[in-house]
């Protein structure tokens, strides 16, 4: 009998964004965990000036040698012509984006795969698209009928032309605290917490320096109030799951790049899963991250963060509002995703070929599309 081929994956990691190096940890994860037996592995990485490399060359960008069968270094071809044969020795049937922030997770490199017409782990150019941007991400989710927090976008032009007339805009909208945000980021960079006006500049700024889009929102629950931060990992494309609750204790005020990934020991933040809640409001935030995954039009992956705080509207019980969505979360063995998914029963290494197998489910469910006449 003959054996059956195993799936040319290839596992695409680093690039030009401020997440390079949280995407050399998840892939450096992915690729000890991946089952090898099942799959060829071919490492391809991305340069923080943007140049691909392939095989040994791409191995060595993660700083050493992924655990496990080292993949043999590969020609110099394009990733287009290695996805439009993918019988060859060197072509791909799969390919792993491990690429978080810009030019990763926005629909940039999904819009080159769907040109390639090959099957790729994750959302696609528009869910990944929403899930990127903050501003566009908010407006679905108001469109699906879903609790977010109050918040004002404005545009770099218009802070940089007229700073005074958009904190009047801000302030007439919003109240202290705020969160000012970069539209187009992840990981928390470019976040600052504002208490006062004395603090709204420097924040604008920071923000702007990092996309032309800049969201400002609402701290929830007021002045004083910590909310809670709890995440659910979402799974699946036409039928998604979530996973069980879990909560964030953030090491600083708030769960920003440092306290993600800078902090350890007993300064680090503290994860606990599942987090503590009513089963109806876990089943309420279940059901909230399903809806926010089919919003955006997310497929394979995502991650739904939550805030939780007492109600401010003078009723009883916590205010369940909806953060952000993530579509290419932290993959490292101890990123929220993947240990939710083992709180729920999934193991890493079975997470991993789950996600390959809806991503050629996906691929293969869009062959009965026509694209002409």
């Amino acid at each position: 009998m003959a054996t059956k081929k195993k799936l040319r994956v290839g596992v695409l990691f680093g690039g030009r964004s401020g997440e390079h190096e949280v995407s050399l940890r998840s892939a450096r994860s992915i690729l000890a965990a991946i089952d090898r037996k099942k799959y060829d592995v071919v490492e391809l990485g991305i340069t923080k000036e943007g140049r691909w490399l392939q095989g040994a060359r791409a191995q060595k960008l993660l700083g050493a040698a992924s655990k496990g069968e080292v993949a043999a270094a590969v020609s110099s071809q394009s990733l287009i012509s290695a996805a439009s044969n993918p019988g060859t020795p060197t072509g791909l049937d799969v390919v792993f984006p491990v690429l978080h922030g810009t030019f990763g997770e926005d629909g940039t490199i999904q819009g080159l795969f769907e040109l390639a017409d090959i099957a790729y782990v994750g959302s696609g150019v528009l869910g990944s698209a929403a899930g990127m941007d903050k501003d566009a991400m908010k407006r679905l989710f108001l469109a699906a009928g879903l609790p977010i927090t109050p918040h004002v976008t404005l545009l770099r032009s218009e802070w940089r032309t007229d700073p005074r007339k958009c904190t009047r805009t801000i302030e007439k909208a919003l109240r202290y605290p705020l969160f000012v945000k970069p539209a187009n980021l992840g990981s928390s960079v470019g976040i600052s917490k504002v208490k006062s006006r004395a603090d709204l500049a420097a924040a604008m700024d920071e923000a702007a320096s990092f996309d032309r889009k800049i969201v400002i929102e609402q701290g929830v629950g007021g002045p004083g109030v910590k909310p809670r931060e709890l995440e659910v990992a979402v799974l699946g494309n036409d039928v998604p799951e979530a996973s069980v609750v879990g909560e964030i204790v953030p090491a600083k005020e708030f769960y920003d790049y440092e306290a993600k990934y800078e902090l350890s020991g007993p300064d680090e933040s503290v994860s606990i899963i599942p987090a503590k809640l009513t089963k109806a409001e876990e089943k309420a935030i279940r059901a909230m991250a399903v809806q926010a995954f089919r919003a955006c039009d997310c497929a394979g992956l995502a991650r739904v963060d939550f805030l939780l705080a007492p109600r401010t509207d003078g009723g009883k019980g916590n205010e369940i509002l909806l953060n952000e969505i993530n579509t290419l979360p932290g993959f490292t063995s101890i990123s929220m995703y993947p240990k939710l998914w083992q709180a729920s029963g999934l193991n890493y290494s079975a997470l991993i070929n789950r996600l390959i197998e809806l991503a050629v489910e996906r691929h293969k469910e869009k062959q009965q599309t026509r694209f002409e006449k």
